[in-house]
């Protein structure tokens, strides 16, 4: 019953959110269009439920040769472990820096969460070659769907350490209930705010 209920809030609020924040996202839309040259969306294959891939998209935040420009950024890569992150990343783009900064890039998941590919909460989507380094440990976070919001992004973001966002998935797959996304959902607002760790 709690399962048959996350889906069906996953899919009214994804198609409530999309109606409502229409005009909000028709803006950035012509935002990220005026700032930077390139599309508004920017999509990428991730990792899904029992390792499903899936097209997640995002509003664009970095410059459109980001993925190419990424191999030499290598070394400066501040994440102890699979991901790749930058405090101060040269690639992302004025107005991209903002839609990090609120979360507002990741609005247009709603659209996977429409389609059934994320939740509104879950693990966050790893990339298909950070899964192809996982042991099977970390597989276990495959087990759910991925959602725009989790334990990870209500405790820190980028500021955890690889370790630290593992044991964050494990626990909300080990312990998840229908009231643990109420609360994940409630204290996103307020991290959202926050911005603690978000770039």
């Amino acid at each position: 019953a709690q399962t048959a209920l996350k889906t069906a809030v996953d899919r009214c609020g994804a198609a409530l959110g999309l109606l409502a924040l229409s005009p909000l996202l028709l803006l950035l839309v012509l935002l990220i269009r005026l700032d930077s040259p390139g599309p508004a969306f920017y999509r990428q294959v991730r990792v899904g439920r029992d390792r499903e891939t899936f097209t997640m998209w995002k509003f664009r935040s970095m410059v459109t040769d980001a993925d190419v420009r990424k191999d030499d950024l290598a070394a400066r890569n501040e994440c102890d472990g699979l991901m790749f992150k930058m405090r101060r990343d040269p690639r992302v783009t004025r107005v991209g820096r903002f839609l990090r900064r609120t979360s507002l890039d990741e609005l247009p998941q709603l659209l996977n969460v429409l389609r059934g590919d994320m939740s509104l909460v879950g693990p966050r989507p790893p990339l298909p070659e950070e899964v192809a380094a996982y042991d099977a440990t970390a597989l276990r976070r495959l087990r759910v769907k991925p959602g725009m919001t989790g334990l990870w992004q209500v405790s820190g973001r980028s500021d955890l350490s690889w370790d630290e966002t593992i044991q964050l998935d494990l626990h909300y797959v080990d312990n998840w209930s229908f009231s643990s996304d109420l609360d994940v959902m409630s204290r996103t607002l307020r991290a959202v705010v926050d911005g603690r760790g978000a770039y």
